[in-house]
């Protein structure tokens, strides 16, 4: 057993030029989880933390960068999973909360598991968490791609990028956690949840089993119960780079769906795939000096 951090960025068409902004915001947010694991702090910390660095990364779509609703608003989803307790703590469809996953740790620590809504941003004030102008979490860029229907301009195809953002652990004790945050499709229905607070959907952890994050067309994911399936592979046996390939083979061979998911086992061996042309990851594991990364 050592221990063990991956990280995601989406999974989709990155396009070449926001190349080395995704190598580097998962590198950042691997290196910060690595961080908290190396000094002995939890799996559920390290998560949390990585996950925070990429929210607070406008080059991706969690937190302040997130994709925009069909109008013009971001409701912001996460969801976050302790693999010892089997505790979870979720919220969908959220404004004015800058960073989602500190919310949905809340609530893992609260006797609920999902809050959606007002419902959600209500329990944030009881809690303290400051609220921030909805307009503080949409960039320029994201703006401009809602105005064009998220559409390509060269080709007018429709932009179907995961930008979903999200992080799996295991700490010295041999816990294990994982996390995910996400703003969603691009121009969603309002309203539109994807996989990504559902347990066992867009996240999953276990001890003495493994810890999943998915990203992709969340419906597909849901359907599939993606995140739960892949850590079920790793109890037949599999390694963590198989179980997360035949996971996203299953998917998109049973239901057609596209994405890619990231899993560590419980001896601390990483895995992910994807069947994108794109998938930001990052990941550092013992006897490692630095992250590797790539898209």
């Amino acid at each position: 057993m050592g221990l063990a951090i991956i990280v995601h960025g989406g999974a989709g068409t990155i396009s070449a030029v926001r190349h080395a902004r995704a190598r580097a915001g998962c590198h950042a947010a691997a290196l910060a989880g690595w961080a908290v694991l190396r000094s002995g702090g939890s799996a559920l910390d390290a998560v949390q933390r990585a996950v925070i660095v990429l929210e607070d990364d406008p080059h991706f779509n969690a937190g302040t960068g997130a994709t925009l609703t069909s109008d013009g608003r971001v409701e912001l989803d996460a969801g976050i999973m302790d693999g010892y307790t089997l505790d979870a703590g979720a919220v969908a469809g959220v404004e004015r909360i800058k960073n989602p996953i500190m919310l949905a740790r809340r609530v893992l620590a609260s006797p609920h598991v999902l809050l959606v809504g007002s419902g959600a941003v209500l329990f944030a004030q009881e809690e303290g968490i400051p609220l921030c102008d909805p307009e503080e979490l949409i960039t320029a860029w994201q703006r401009e791609r809602w105005r064009n229907g998220y559409r390509d301009p060269e080709a007018d195809n429709p932009i179907m990028a995961h930008g979903t953002v999200g992080a799996v652990a295991i700490d010295c004790e041999g816990h294990l956690a994982a996390a995910t945050s996400t703003g969603g499709m691009p121009n969603k229905h309002p309203g539109r949840v994807g996989d990504s607070p559902l347990i066992g959907c867009g996240f999953y952890a276990e001890d003495g089993l493994g810890a999943a994050s998915s990203t992709g067309h969340g419906e597909y994911f849901m359907r599939t119960l993606l995140a739960k399936r892949a850590v079920d592979l790793l109890a037949d046996g599999r390694s963590a780079q198989e179980a997360a390939t035949a996971a996203i083979d299953f998917l998109a061979r049973r239901v057609g769906g596209d994405g890619g998911i990231i899993l560590v086992d419980r001896s601390g061996k990483v895995g992910y795939a994807h069947n994108t042309p794109n998938l930001a990851y990052a990941f550092i594991c013992e006897g490692m000096s630095e992250p590797q990364a790539g898209v």
